[in-house]
C-alpha cells in the first residue's frame, strides 16, 4: 500500500558478508547429553541443523550421509551461482568443530539399518535422507533416451563436475528445481533452453527472482500447456514433446485455479533433450523394517512440527523427508525443532537457552519521520557475463546502501539502527 518492504535476506547477506573468521557458537557442557547416542540420517540442511543444535546442547551427534559428501541438496541440488560451495563448506567445518562427528558414503537400507542402529544403542535418531526420488511424467514416450530427472540431472553435474547435456532442452515444471535446471543448462551450453509450464507463469511456485533473471540469461517460458507425450525418433531417442494448449478453470484444494485442456489441438515443440521437475518422492522401502512408522496422505513422514516426533517414540523426522520439496530455511527450522524435541524427551526437561527472550536495549524513536529511499535491488552480474561460469550471480550491497535500505522500516523496535542523517545521505 506505501511502498516496497525492507529486503531483510539482503540486509542478512550483508551482515553474514562482515564475518571474516567464523565464530563458534556457544555450547553447553553436558556430561550427561555426551554419552547418549543420538544419530542423524542425512546430512542435508535439516540434518546439519539437527546435529548442530544437539551439540550445543552437550551431545555428540553422529551423521550417517549417503554421499561423499555432506551438504544434501545445498550441494547436491542447488547450483554453485546460488549458493557458493565455500560458503557451504566452511560452515559445516564449524559444526564438525563443535562435535558432530560426519560419516559419508553410508546409505541408510544398504550399510546401515534402523534396526541395527537401535539394537547398537542410539537413544534417537533424525531421519533427514531428504525426498530424492523425481515423479514420474506418466505419459507415453517417457522412457525414451534423453529423459532426465532434474534432481539426477543437477546432482550429477553438482558432484561429478559433467553431465549430458544437448543442444535443445525442454524443462518441464515451475518449481525452483526446474528453474535449476534450465539456468545450468544455459551455463553449460545448451543453444536453446525452454520451460514448459502447465499454469501461468504467475502460478509458478519458484521464486519469482529466479524466473525472471532465468529470462534474462535466455530461457523461453512457455506456460499454460500440459505435455501428453514424449516425441521419439526411429531410434528411440527425443525429438520433442507433444502437448495441449490450457486455460486456468476452477480452483483447487491449494487455492490455485486448476488447468483445464482449451481443445483437442495438439502441438509439438521441438527438443532432443527433457528434463523434468514435477514432483519428488522419498525412499519409503529404507524404512519397512520399522513398525508402526505412519505416514501423511502426500507419501511422507508424518510428524509432529513443533517437535520432529514421529509415531515411533525413538524415532524423529523433518525436512523434505516430511514435508516434501521445500526451503532451505524450513528444513533448517525443522531440524532446530527436532533436536530440541529429542533433547526434552531425553531429559524431560527444555534446555534450548538460544530460544530464550533476551532484553533489546536498541533505541528507537517513533517520531522520526521515515526516509525517502526507494527499495533497492541487489546487484547482479550482468547476464551476458554469467551465461558461461558458475560464479555466483547476487552480489552483496555496500555499507552505505545496507545503511540506508536498514532505515526504511516503518517501525521495528527490534533491531532498527541509530544512524546520523549525514551518514545516511553520504
Amino acid at each position: 500500500m506505501l511502498d516496497d518492504p525492507v529486503s531483510i535476506r539482503a540486509l542478512k547477506r550483508y551482515l553474514v558478508e562482515q564475518e571474516i573468521i567464523v565464530q563458534l557458537p556457544e555450547v553447553m557442557e553436558n556430561n550427561k547429553n555426551a554419552v547418549k547416542k543420538v544419530a542423524v540420517i542425512g546430512a542435508g540442511p535439516a540434518g546439519l541443523s539437527c546435529a548442530y543444535f544437539l551439540a550445543r546442547l552437550g551431545y555428540q551427534p553422529v551423521i550417517y550421509e549417503s554421499e561423499s559428501r555432506p551438504g544434501g541438496m545445498l550441494t547436491q541440488a542447488i547450483p554453485a551461482y546460488r549458493l557458493p560451495r565455500e560458503e557451504i563448506a566452511r560452515e559445516i567445518r564449524m559444526i564438525e568443530r563443535i562435535g558432530v562427528d560426519i560419516n559419508c558414503d553410508t546409505k541408510l537400507g544398504r550399510d546401515i539399518t534402523l534396526k541395527q542402529m537401535r539394537e547398537d544403542g542410539f537413544d534417537a535418531v533424525f531421519l533427514s535422507p531428504g525426498a530424492p526420488i523425481g515423479s514420474a511424467l506418466g505419459i507415453p514416450g517417457e522412457d525414451a533416451d534423453g529423459v532426465d530427472d532434474a534432481l539426477t540431472f543437477l546432482k550429477h553435474y553438482n558432484i561429478r563436475g559433467n553431465v549430458r547435456i544437448n543442444r535443445n532442452v525442454l524443462v518441464i515444471g515451475g518449481g525452483n528445481a526446474a528453474i535449476d535446471a534450465a539456468r545450468t543448462a544455459v551455463r553449460l551450453g545448451a543453444d536453446s533452453v525452454t520451460i514448459v509450464y502447465r499454469r501461468k507463469r504467475s502460478q509458478m511456485p519458484a521464486y519469482k527472482e529466479e524466473v525472471e533473471e532465468a529470462i534474462v540469461e535466455g530461457v523461453k517460458l512457455i506456460d499454460l500447456t500440459q505435455p501428453v507425450e514424449v516425441v521419439k525418433t526411429a531410434d528411440g531417442k527425443v525429438a520433442g514433446l507433444k502437448c495441449l494448449h490450457m486455460t486456468l478453470g476452477d480452483f483447487d484444494r491449494q487455492g490455485r485455479r486448476r488447468p483445464v485442456k482449451e481443445s483437442e489441438d495438439y502441438f509439438i515443440i521441438k527438443g532432443d533433450q527433457i528434463i523434468t521437475a514435477i514432483g519428488q518422492g522419498i525412499e519409503k522401502s529404507v524404512f519397512d523394517e520399522v513398525e508402526g512408522l505412519e505416514f501423511n496422505e502426500k507419501g511422507y513422514i508424518k510428524i509432529d512440527e513443533s517437535t520432529g516426533r514421529t509415531s515411533v517414540d525413538w524415532l524423529y523426522a523433518g525436512g523434505d523427508t516430511s514435508s516434501g520439496p521445500s526451503s532451505v530455511v524450513k528444513a533448517i527450522h525443522a531440524g532446530e525443532a527436532a533436536a530440541v524435541g529429542i533433547d526434552f524427551d531425553l531429559n524431560g526437561e527444555d534446555h534450548a537457552f538460544w530460544r530464550e527472550e533476551r532484553i533489546n536495549d536498541t533505541n528507537f524513536d517513533p517520531d522520526l519521520d521515515p526516509v525517502p529511499y526507494p527499495r533497492e535491488k541487489v546487484p547482479l552480474i550482468p547476464a551476458e557475463k554469467r551465461r558461461s561460469n558458475f560464479d555466483e550471480v547476487e552480489l552483496p550491497w555496500t555499507e552505505a546502501v545496507a545503511l540506508r535500505q536498514s532505515s526504511r522500516c516503518l517501525r521495528c523496535d527490534y533491531g532498527k539502527p541509530v544512524i546520523p542523517r549525514e551518514v545516511i545521505n553520504d
